[in-house]
């Protein structure tokens, strides 16, 4: 399939019978509130989350600002079987002329977990970057002390790579290292396209 231009001024709803990701808007602010207020340890990983009212209309302003400057395009996760929102994930350092794109932000509500939705919205958002935008790598980092998300994404396919000393922070501003992961083009096409599809939930 050719290579599509990566539009941020497009609304691109990725779905399957399972799940619905569609751009986040301010008004999505009623969808995660419960979220924010109730399940603080959501974001205890890393800095800039949601915990709490006020942090979360930064966040949601602060996504929806990131992708009107063409720097990352947010996501807010819908699931079909419960009728409710879940969760958040969204693309960011898009280059289409290296063909790399990176998936994060990601994060679902505590009863969410582990059910396999993670694993169907993977899916999505790995066929879009390597059958729609044609890159060749998708990046992807954690913590390195959130073992849940690092298996989640091996999980799906995604190998690790190395450790970046000291990186970021996290909620409570101490100094992290942070993992850093990949799934290239190959591996998607050969392997885990198929393997993923049937681990999806229905």
């Amino acid at each position: 399939m050719g290579k599509t231009k990566f539009d941020y001024k497009t609304d691109y709803v990725l779905e399957d019978e399972t799940v619905l990701l569609r751009p986040l808007k301010s008004d999505d602010f009623k969808y995660l509130l419960n979220f924010s207020i109730n399940e603080p340890e959501i974001w205890e990983f890393n800095i800039g989350g949601a915990n709490g009212k006020e942090n979360l209309v930064k966040y949601i302003d602060n996504a929806i600002n990131q992708r009107q400057s063409e720097k990352q395009y947010p996501f807010i996760i819908f699931d079909k079987r419960t009728n409710e929102y879940v969760g958040s994930s969204r693309f960011y350092n898009i280059d289409l002329e290296m063909n790399t794109i990176e998936v994060g932000y990601t994060w679902y509500g505590k009863k969410y977990q582990g059910t396999g939705i993670n694993k169907n919205c993977k899916y999505l958002m790995f066929n879009f970057a390597f059958d729609k935008l044609g890159v060749e790598r998708i990046g992807l980092g954690a913590n390195s002390k959130n073992t849940r998300s690092i298996n989640a994404m091996k999980g799906v396919g995604c190998t690790e790579e190395g450790i970046l000393r000291s990186r970021s922070l996290d909620q409570n501003g101490n100094r992290i290292d942070a993992i850093i992961l990949s799934i290239l083009k190959n591996e998607w096409n050969e392997i885990w396209k198929t393997k993923l599809k049937e681990k999806m939930i229905k």
